[in-house]
């Protein structure tokens, strides 16, 4: 079946970031035909874009999207992924919450214009599954952590786990199967290693958390090293890593990244919250590090769009470095779509509106009032646009969210029975009240 998309602001993010003021973007199945403007040409459907913005699919390179349930707990609490956020997930976390919460973080995710996502936790089949209900792209890792999880004893259950993921997932169109050890201090050397093997045997993305926390910076610099240098000497630094978060990086590590060609995930909605400090991206830019945006979990940033994030990422990078000019819009937006996919080594096929591309895309309404004028449409996504301002989301030549709504399932239906499923998380955490 083809489906024109008309009457739209087209940004199609090539090298030389070619618009279309009244463009179109046709598609077959699962991709795109052809973009242009002029002439419309044939089509089974054909879809009014209202002057909206078209783009790709944002990419979120850095999630944990099952954690819906624990959102707005314990937000001002200091030290609360050990006081009470690990405890509480090996008390109540079920694999029909995980399952639940994914769906929804994937439905809100959705409704935000992205189109793939990286995502580490527990059962992580259950997000799987939510991903191929719902058409979402899922790069999704099982947590490697050294350390009683609700789903394995530790490390070596973790890895199991990790490795019949792999053999499960390895031919599947939308679920990308990765090696997802938790970090640099809460996973065992012997179990990094072991993940580092696991990715290469099977070809696969390796993500974890590195250099996001002072205990762990603390750490390593007792022992005259940092987190970036440890991989290194695990041999874990390759074009395969997401490194996720980055606060903490020294001109060596840069350096570091740069000659083995580790990829960067940027989460300052959740850095900034937790006080955790501003990752020097301009200077990661500068050694050519590849980066994009992660909102994080729906616990640590509260939200699942990356619209706050390239606001956030905005205003902290100009203020850090005390320069208005730094990144402008239209470099974040390619961040935002472009450079996430090409941190997951799909440059070539996704992140570009172009003949031949996944039909992943995104039109963004230019109809709230916070909209007007539409001058720079760059500078409005960053600056101006919400999630709520995205009307229709294609994922794999469907169309999943349309005039803002989800078609096939209702994101309200979903919330109830969440609601009902999290009775007995709820009375676990009542334990923590005084805390969260």
């Amino acid at each position: 079946m083809k489906i024109l998309l008309k009457n739209a602001h087209v940004l199609t993010m090539d090298d030389a970031y070619t618009e279309y003021e009244n463009g179109y973007v046709l598609t077959e199945g699962d991709r795109i035909l052809a973009v242009g403007s002029g002439q419309l040409p044939p089509a089974d459907r054909v879809v009014d874009c209202r002057g909206g913005i078209l783009l790709p699919g944002f990419v979120n390179l850095h999630c944990h999207a099952s954690m819906v349930p624990f959102r707005t707990m314990g937000d001002d609490c200091p030290d609360r992924l050990r006081r009470f956020l690990f405890p509480l997930e090996n008390e109540a976390l079920t694999p029909e919450l995980v399952y639940l919460g994914a769906k929804y973080g994937v439905g809100e995710m959705l409704l935000s214009g992205i189109t793939t996502f990286v995502d580490m936790y527990y059962f992580e089949e259950e997000v799987a599954r939510a991903c191929l209900e719902t058409g979402m792209q899922g790069f999704l890792g099982e947590t490697v952590i050294s350390q009683k999880t609700p789903d394995s004893e530790g490390d070596e259950g973790g890895l199991l786990l990790t490795e019949d993921f792999l053999r499960k997932y390895a031919v599947s169109d939308r679920i990308h199967p990765i090696v997802a050890p938790h970090g640099t201090t809460t996973v065992s050397e012997s179990a990094l290693r072991a993940c580092g093997e696991l990715a290469n045997r099977y070809d696969a993305l390796l993500t974890l958390h590195v250099s996001e926390m002072d205990y762990e910076m603390d750490y390593f610099r007792q022992q005259g090293l940092t987190p970036i240098g440890y991989l290194d000497r695990l041999s874990l630094l390759s074009d395969r890593l997401l490194a996720a978060h980055c606060i903490h990086l020294s001109e060596d590590d840069l350096l570091r990244m740069q000659k083995t060609g580790v990829r960067m995930a940027h989460c300052i909605g959740s850095n900034a919250k937790a006080g955790k400090g501003i990752a020097p991206v301009r200077d990661a830019a500068a050694h050519g590090i590849p980066f994009g945006f992660g909102t994080d979990g729906p616990s640590s940033g509260n939200t699942l769009s990356l619209f706050d994030q390239m606001r956030l990422f905005a205003v902290t990078q100009k203020t850090r470095y005390h320069d208005r000019s730094l990144f402008p819009a239209k470099e974040i937006v390619r961040a935002a779509t472009r450079g996430g996919a090409e941190c997951l080594h799909l440059g070539d096929r996704y992140g570009m509106l172009a003949p031949g591309y996944h039909a992943d895309l995104q039109v963004v309404s230019a109809q709230s009032e916070h909209m007007f004028p539409l001058y720079n449409p760059y500078s409005a996504l960053v600056y101006s646009a919400c999630a709520a301002d995205v009307d229709l989301v294609m994922a794999a030549g469907q169309i999943v969210v349309e005039q803002h709504r989800l078609t096939g399932w209702s994101l309200g239906d979903l919330r109830e029975a969440l609601r009902r499923a999290m009775a007995g998380f709820y009375a676990a955490a009542e334990k923590y009240r005084e805390i969260i």
